[in-house]
């Protein structure tokens, strides 16, 4: 056994989810509560790959609704046009404004997507205790956390434009139903991934190193 195979688990560490602070535990079954800030202390986050399944799932269904239905409804004199995210895509391509049809489509159909598919990856791994590439699925993780931070932009951009759009009676712009599937899409996707253990990714190949060592 070499010392790079040991985890922290089997050394009786635990990292406090609070605070940070590294700890000895005395007992393994019970590993206690922080003594910087009292937080419960965990070697693994309970039930982490069944909840973040659940949200992950959740999250794919609301996907659907959310680039199928409207996400804008513009009413005029001539009546009212309803706009999907796909449907703002093509008509920003289409009158020329492709570098910002680009943005739409990456921020609102592929990084969401994105978003699901490596989550998926990462819990599919997991469960099969897949070894090899901890590093790039670590990696992958800190990336998909990194995105949920801005993942929001689009409810935030839909929000400013129905405020400012409000020429009533000749114009005024109402948010979709869309929109919510859309903020649902992001909330749980971000959800999902605190909820996900990352030490899991590192688990089996710990285990395999030690049963080479």
């Amino acid at each position: 056994m070499t010392a790079s195979a040991i985890s922290a688990q089997q050394r009786g560490l635990a990292r406090c989810e609070t605070c940070g602070l590294l700890s000895k535990t005395v007992r393994r079954d019970e590993p206690g509560h922080c003594p910087r800030c009292g937080t419960e202390l965990e070697f693994r986050r309970a039930n982490s790959i069944s909840t973040t399944w659940a949200l992950v799932v959740a999250a794919t269904i609301c996907y659907i609704p959310a680039n199928a239905l409207p996400v804008l409804v513009t009413n005029t004199f001539a009546g009212s046009e309803p706009d999907t995210i796909l449907g703002g895509v093509v008509y920003l391509y289409t009158s020329g404004s492709w570098p910002l049809a680009l943005v739409v489509l990456i921020a609102s159909v592929m990084v969401p997507l994105g978003k699901l598919v490596a989550l998926a990856y990462l819990l599919i791994t997991v469960q099969r205790g897949a070894t090899g590439g901890e590093r790039e699925r670590a990696r992958l993780y800190r990336i998909v956390k990194f995105v949920g931070r801005w993942s929001m932009l689009d409810v935030f951009v839909d929000t400013f434009t129905v405020a400012l759009v409000q020429l009533q009676p000749l114009m005024s712009v109402l948010p979709g139903t869309g929109v919510l599937f859309f903020a649902a899409v992001v909330v749980l996707t971000m959800i999902a991934a605190e909820a996900f253990d990352p030490r899991l990714i590192w688990d089996s190949g710990t285990s395999r190193q030690v049963g080479h060592g």
